[in-house]
């Protein structure tokens, strides 16, 4: 342990050579060291004048990030689509050839099919239409399993990615005088993803149970009690099955309406879980943050044991009390440190990784 110490001092703050000719580095530049790589670059905004064709740069960087992030909310529905294509089509021919043993009320053989598929696949089970027979018991049985399946892990995604979508116009409504190009709107998303990801899923779903209240009191005739009851029951998959939608043009409705908001239910309830998780992880950062640092806290900063904690401890030490890394993890980044740190000097060169990637080929 004391080796990896002493490697993780010198792999962050290399020794200093004796040159009382050269002045100390100002303690701004020195922070801007450690807050600042070429894999991490600052979102600091520099002055014009530090160095020539700064504002070119600064653009480009600008334009670099804002394309990189909104390339990542643009979302692909290519997997979740096709297997839900094929899960729909499979689960409508089979429940189609078994119309004649499925037991309730019926109003178009293939709508009836694709209709007690969704309502099998989102579990909400009204019990409008149910199996009657052992064949179509199993298939309802297998259908359930693997439509759980896909609405978990593959339609759950691509919701996540129209809450992206959604997250976006949400912020720049709010946000109306806010200056800046897509690259400061982004970041400023980035900074409170999930409360935006929860304000975005609570809007959407709020839409969804208006629009199923209407078209259940002016399509089904429903009172609006019994419509928001309805809606209620099929959004949360209670499913009590005395309210339901019972009509063709109801059915039609409740394919689309049915699999988008159960969904979205699921996203809220997830996202408020991860919003009341993100609060605390933030209380507890401003706490470790803020608070006063003790003789105690100096001892367990001090990896090499020289009774000096440098900047570089100092950091490991907080990383590791926030729990953003563990100690197992600076045991992986060591062992990687020291199979890369061919000629053992404590320091990694470009003939370090040569050699050391030449060595792992043969």
């Amino acid at each position: 342990m004391a080796e990896h110490n002493q490697l993780m001092t010198n792999l962050l703050e290399p020794p200093i050579q004796n040159d009382h000719n050269k002045k100390k580095p100002h303690t701004k530049s020195k922070s801007r060291r450690f807050c600042r790589t070429r894999s991490a670059p600052s979102i600091e905004p520099e002055l014009p004048s530090s160095r020539p064709n700064e504002t070119e740069t600064a653009g480009r960087a600008e334009f670099s990030l804002g394309k990189n992030l909104l390339s990542s909310l643009r979302p692909s529905f290519r997997l979740a689509a096709s297997c839900l294509i094929i899960y729909l089509l499979v689960g409508c021919t089979c429940f189609y050839f078994v119309q004649n043993q499925m037991a309730g009320k019926k109003t178009n053989s293939i709508l009836d099919a694709l209709y007690f598929t969704i309502v099998t696949m989102t579990t909400v089970g009204y019990g409008d239409l149910v199996p009657n027979s052992v064949t179509t018991k199993l298939l309802a049985c297998a259908f359930v399993f693997i439509g759980m399946g896909v609405v978990a892990l593959l339609l759950s995604k691509a919701a996540d990615r129209i809450v992206e979508k959604q997250e976006v116009l949400l912020f720049k409504a709010m946000n109306l005088r806010m200056k800046g190009g897509d690259a400061e709107l982004l970041k400023a998303i980035e900074m409170n993803k999930v409360q935006y990801k929860f304000y975005a899923t609570t809007v959407f779903l709020v839409f969804l149970i208006l629009v199923g209240i209407f078209f259940l009191w002016k399509v089904e005739k429903l009172d609006l009690v019994d419509a928001f009851y309805c809606v209620c029951a099929t959004i949360t998959t209670l499913g009590y099955g005395d309210k339901s939608f019972s009509s063709e043009s109801g059915r039609i409705f409740a394919i689309f309406w049915i699999v988008v908001s159960t969904i979205i239910v699921a996203q809220f309830y997830f996202y408020l879980a991860e919003l009341s998780t993100e609060h605390k992880q933030k209380k507890l950062a401003k706490w470790v943050l803020t608070r006063r640092t003790t003789i105690v806290d100096l001892e367990a900063a001090d990896l090499d044991g020289d009774h000096n904690v440098g900047a570089p401890e100092f950091i490991i030490y907080k990383l590791k009390e926030l729990g953003k890394i563990t100690e197992e993890d600076i045991e992986v980044i060591l062992e990687e440190f020291e199979s890369l740190d061919v000629d053992q000097n404590g320091t990694l060169s470009t003939y370090d990784l040569t050699l050391a990637q030449s060595n792992q080929q043969q």
